[in-house]
């Protein structure tokens, strides 16, 4: 088993997540998804193990300010090579993203990596006009991952009308295991109550139960203890 590093959700998970597992974490934004994958790369990193961060969104610099942020100092682990982080620009990645997918294998195996983040999987899939390009890609970009053996996370936004799938209806039943966070505003006090459950985990018989969580600085924090009435 992989372990998370978020307190609380490890215990939902009966120890972590399987390894070799591709994993969704969906979300609205606000939620805490960046939060989370840079909390779980972190974690593999303390347990000295090799890892990959693929941004799609925020540069190296914000990366590491983002990670000081929790008291996460990512700095000494890009020095030692322990931490590869690729910013990819999406002005110019539907041109290099064949290039990208036949050499992913490759870079992941030459630093013999453990555990992968990518941040955000939607703006991958908002490349493709049509469905069935994005399904394609998603899938290939997907089994890349999963033939490596590579336990993987992946955010994604959440749709509009459902919060229980994604933007586009592909990423959750491509993954092992799909997390999903969740803002939940409660009328009579005006307070927002953020929650987390685990919707799918192939291969362990994780907790149904829905849990309240906290963003603190020190990253999430799973109430495993409490429960949520929505």
């Amino acid at each position: 088993m992989i372990k998370t590093g978020i307190s609380g959700l490890d215990e939902m998970l009966l120890g972590g997540i399987p390894e070799g597992h591709t994993v969704a974490i969906m979300g609205s934004p606000g939620t805490g998804k960046s939060t989370f994958v840079l909390q779980f790369i972190h974690t593999g990193l303390q347990n000295g193990e090799n890892c990959v961060y693929i941004s799609l969104e925020e540069s190296e610099a914000n990366l590491i300010k983002t990670a000081l942020i929790y008291g996460w100092d990512l700095k000494p682990y890009i020095e030692s090579k322990k931490l590869t982080l690729v910013n990819l620009n999406t002005m110019n990645f539907k041109a290099m993203i064949t290039r990208f997918e036949s050499d992913l294998p490759k870079l992941l195996a030459s630093f013999n990596i453990k555990r992968i983040a990518i941040d955000p999987i939607t703006l991958y899939e908002m490349l493709f006009d049509t469905e069935s390009e994005r399904r394609d890609h998603l899938f290939n970009f997907a089994q890349v991952i999963k033939e490596t053996g590579i336990t993987a996370v992946m955010t994604s936004e959440i749709s509009q009308d459902n919060p229980y799938y994604s933007k586009y209806g592909l990423i959750e039943y491509i993954t092992d295991g799909v997390i999903v966070l969740r803002q939940v505003r409660q009328a009579d006090l005006g307070a927002v109550t953020t929650f987390i459950e685990v919707l799918k985990m192939r291969h362990i018989d994780h907790s149904k139960e829905i849990k309240p969580y906290s963003i603190t600085n020190g990253g999430i924090v799973v109430h495993s203890g409490s429960g949520v009435f929505i």
